[in-house]
């Protein structure tokens, strides 16, 4: 598809380079930005506060230290925002590129047009902020990028609503705003549709900005919270989508190695069937177990099975920390495979499962994928009534806060590569040391880095040895606080 992708895009840009309606639209909306250009050495509307609130979103979205790319880029205040640590910006705007070179020498800057674009460079975020809007052909553009891209690189855009048509042509006609030509005015359907026809996906989309205009108190009342939720979205003047390149283009590991993370307390009747069932998936195995803090001899155990199976790729590690999250953390620490896994040792997931985890990870059908235990039934003892419950009450939640479906977020079977969890780690400052369970770090990292998470369906089994860890109560008050958590970091920034 990558070739058939490239194909297309020389194909378009040669048709558009000889049409002249093409040519007639490049001219005006060269001299238009100019002009635009131009005018904001001396006046700049009503428009600083909208994109300063388009800053702050950016800058959640792309972290630190990334190669950035932004088309249609203007005088680089966005990029210049974003502080990459490449940071290229194109346009076609002569008078933009000027003004943006001088104001930010530390950049590259480029005058070229976004349906034309030669670059040698990867990047590992290219943004198109308000400029589907103003296109003459938005599949051409797209497909322009994707040479720039790897299979980690992701596309953020944000464009128009069109139900504020009118109030932002009221706005210009009244100077409150930088006045533009006729737009395309696309709906998230038509742009989801483009950037398929160039071979990317869609991984989330939402609204922002509901009041784009500097009231106090009430600006950030209206943005940071309202603007998140229905009905109110309805009226939110920006949509922002992420994409990342098709699996079909993707470049991963065919034959992995995997580490299978095991955490371990008071589990010592289960130890001799995950070695025993435990299979070997792409180019080797290791089996890591972090044994934390077990009133019965789970740490002995695993150690003459280490001895009774000297075949198996094995370590064993003694907890310091509390919680399964840090258990997962020292285990993680301590992998050498491509692939990070993790098993509880309860085997309420069967270690056979794993590899379809594996599957649907190296295919690039996912980016995270996360275990489901509520899709198919369970067997008797499985699960009490309301922890079922409750499990399904804080899927509904988390899937509206991190923008994607989350069906199961306790399910202890979790699938990433290793080069995303370092990505997390170093992130983690953001959140903090916050997550006992060691299931919300991880989501909620992959959520901050705009990972594709999956949930893959499996089938839960009852426990046949020791009790569980659980303590409802306790844990669904911690559940609690974890959706006020992201609420705060992840969902109303």
């Amino acid at each position: 598809m990558m070739t058939n992708g490239l194909g297309t895009q020389q194909h378009g840009s040669k048709i558009m380079e000889n049409s002249a309606r093409y040519q007639q639209y490049k001219q005006q909306h060269v001299a238009h930005w100019d002009a635009v250009a131009r005018q904001r050495d001396t006046w700049q509307g009503w428009g600083g506060y909208y994109h300063r609130r388009i800053n702050k979103i950016y800058r959640f979205l792309c972290g630190t230290d990334a190669r950035i790319l932004e088309i249609g880029c203007g005088q680089g205040e966005l990029l210049a925002a974003l502080e990459p640590a490449q940071g290229v910006g194109i346009d076609f705007s002569p008078a933009m590129i000027e003004r943006a070179r001088q104001k930010y020498p530390q950049f590259r800057f480029v005058e070229a047009d976004a349906h034309s674009i030669s670059l040698p460079d990867k990047f590992d975020v290219i943004i198109l902020s308000d400029l589907v809007n103003d296109l003459w052909d938005v599949e051409t553009v797209f497909q322009q990028i994707v040479p720039l891209t790897t299979p980690r690189t992701r596309i953020i855009l944000n464009f128009f609503s069109r139900m504020w048509e009118l109030p932002l042509a009221l706005a210009q006609k009244m100077r409150l705003a930088n006045p533009s030509l006729p737009q395309n005015w696309l709906t998230v359907a038509d742009i989801a549709n483009l950037l398929g026809l160039a071979d990317f996906e869609v991984t989330r989309h939402w609204e922002e900005i509901l009041l784009p205009l500097p009231f106090p108190l009430l600006s950030g009342l209206a943005n940071n919270y309202l603007a998140k939720i229905w009905p109110f979205w309805w009226g939110d003047l920006t949509h922002f989508m992420v994409a990342r390149p098709c699996p079909q283009a993707t470049t991963e590991k065919k034959n992995p190695t995997v580490s299978v993370i095991v955490p371990a307390r008071n589990e010592a009747g289960n130890i001799a069937d995950i070695f025993r069932r435990t299979p070997q998936m792409g180019d080797g195995t290791e089996l890591i177990f972090v044994e934390g803090g077990s009133r019965d001899n789970t740490y002995e155990v695993i150690a003459q099975a280490m001895q009774e199976y000297p075949g198996t790729n094995c370590k064993l590690l003694k907890q310091t920390g509390k919680g399964k999250g840090d258990a997962v953390r020292v285990g993680f620490t301590q992998a050498s495979g491509d692939i990070l896994l993790i098993l509880d040792a309860d085997l309420t997931v069967p270690p056979e499962d794993l590899p379809r985890f594996v599957a649907a990870l190296s295919s690039g059908k996912g980016d995270f994928i996360n275990g489901v235990r509520l899709v198919y039934p369970m067997e008797k003892q499985a699960m009490r009534f309301l922890n079922l419950i409750a499990n399904k009450f804080f899927s509904a939640a988390f899937s509206w806060l991190l923008g994607q479906t989350i069906k199961d977020t306790l399910c202890g079977t979790k699938v990433l590569w290793r080069e995303d969890y370092e990505l997390i780690a170093a992130n983690r400052p953001y959140f903090g040391d916050f997550d006992p369970f060691g299931d919300f770090d991880l989501l909620f990292g992959a959520a901050k880095l705009n990972l594709k998470i999956v949930d893959l369906p499996i089938r839960y089994r009852e426990r046949i040895y020791g009790t569980t860890n659980i303590q409802r109560w306790r844990h669904g008050w911690l559940l609690l606080q974890m959706v006020v958590f992201a609420a705060r970091r992840i969902k109303f920034i």
